[in-house]
């Protein structure tokens, strides 16, 4: 099998997709069952797989300013499918993936993987701009597809109703958290919380892109009804890149930082996220809407209980290991928050649930399943 993977998602800031696509491809590259695995970011292929540095370059400055002009989004939208395909010419051979949405016109056997339909189902969650450039592209991939791969089954079951696709030719496969993440001792933790005034152990953790959809407002809200002498001792600590729409939440998280029980520390370099989880007394995730939801999956393999709420992907990806609620459940989330931080037989029972829970996901798994998704691929009609 000859195999073409983007790996356009590996750069920085390395989100949920780019460390699903850096993982596929190392996984990818171990299996005697592909011949010949190539690497394509824009128009190039690549001699190895990239990795996403921790700090941005002058370009990634640029791209966001872009981003925001309509006229460059839709000339980029026009120009680069076009590119692709011109550099893609003479592997009619291969079966080109995408682990990130986007197909471009290609002769081979085609394969995408949508993480979630928020461009159609939560189109404020992205700009004007943003969000009428995706919705045009994902169109145009489930046109061009021979088969689709989604995270989990919830959007396995929303993508095929959403565009009446063929429930059979979509394949759900699971995401998994990375080796790094894992319970460590107060020692290994020490010296890169000192740089963020932490204990090990004395606070709570959100960590995802600062945007409406990750419900953080709902989460404030919460966190401010718990008893004074709780959240102080115990503060909501967040990270993440900061997304469209998100000032009103930085407005709140600087009013909750001058009374002293929340902390937001902006975006934290990739190798010292681990340490974060790892030394956290709880992980919060309350998100509206996850394709799945990975930062739950991490929090239980770094031995921390888990409160997430109940919506989406996320009763999949956390089973019978986390606390949930309803997102919109002010009154709930405060009195599950207050339990996972005080609830000493429940939160060592959780930790134990959650170590075995996350061992049943991992990136070897997600390998296997995205190679049966090409297998299903060639033998289609």
């Amino acid at each position: 099998m000859k195999v073409v993977l983007s790996v356009d998602p590996v750069r920085f800031p390395l989100t949920g997709i780019g460390r699903y696509t850096y993982e596929l491809a190392q996984h990818l590259a171990a299996s005697p069952e592909i011949t010949d695995l190539r690497y394509m970011a824009g128009r190039r292929f690549l001699p190895s797989v990239p990795s996403a540095s921790n700090v941005s370059g002058g370009g990634h400055g640029l791209k966001r300013v872009v981003q925001k002009l309509p006229i460059a989004i839709e000339a980029y939208r026009r120009l680069m499918p076009w590119l692709k395909s011109r550099a893609l010419k003479g592997h009619a051979d291969f079966l080109y993936h995408s682990p990130n949405y986007y197909l471009p016109p290609f002769e081979g056997l085609r394969v995408a993987t949508f993480h979630d339909l928020s461009p159609f189902t939560w189109s404020q969650c992205h700009t004007p701009q943003l969000g009428r450039f995706l919705r045009k592209e994902l169109t145009q991939t489930v046109q061009r597809a021979d088969r689709l791969i989604t995270d989990s089954e919830f959007t396995r079951q929303e993508l095929a109703a959403y565009f009446n696709w063929p429930l059979e030719r979509i394949d759900a496969v699971p995401l998994a958290s990375s080796a790094e993440f894992h319970p460590r001792d107060e020692a290994q933790l020490a010296p890169t919380l000192a740089r963020y005034g932490l204990q090990p152990g004395g606070y709570s953790l959100f960590v995802g892109t600062i945007e409406p959809r990750k419900n953080i407002t709902t989460l404030l809200d919460a966190y401010q009804r718990l008893p004074v002498p709780l959240r102080t001792r115990f503060p909501l600590v967040l990270t993440g890149y900061q997304g469209w729409q998100s000032e009103a939440i930085h407005q709140r998280l600087e009013s909750a930082r001058r009374e002293g029980w929340a902390y937001y520390l902006g975006f934290i370099p990739g190798h010292e996220l681990p340490l974060l989880f790892a030394a956290a007394r709880l992980f919060t995730f309350p998100s509206l809407y996850e394709g799945f939801g990975l930062p739950v999956l991490e929090a239980m393999s770094s031995g921390v209980p888990v409160v997430c709420s109940n919506a989406s992907s996320l009763p999949e990806v956390a089973g019978d290991a986390a606390l949930m609620c309803d997102p919109l459940d002010v009154e709930t989330l405060t009195q599950l928050l207050a339990k996972g931080l005080e609830d000493t037989a429940w939160r060592s029972g959780a930790v134990s649930a959650g170590l075995a829970h996350a061992a049943r996901f991992s990136w070897q798994r997600c390998a296997l399943g995205t190679l049966e998704t090409y297998r299903r691929t060639v033998a289609q009609p």
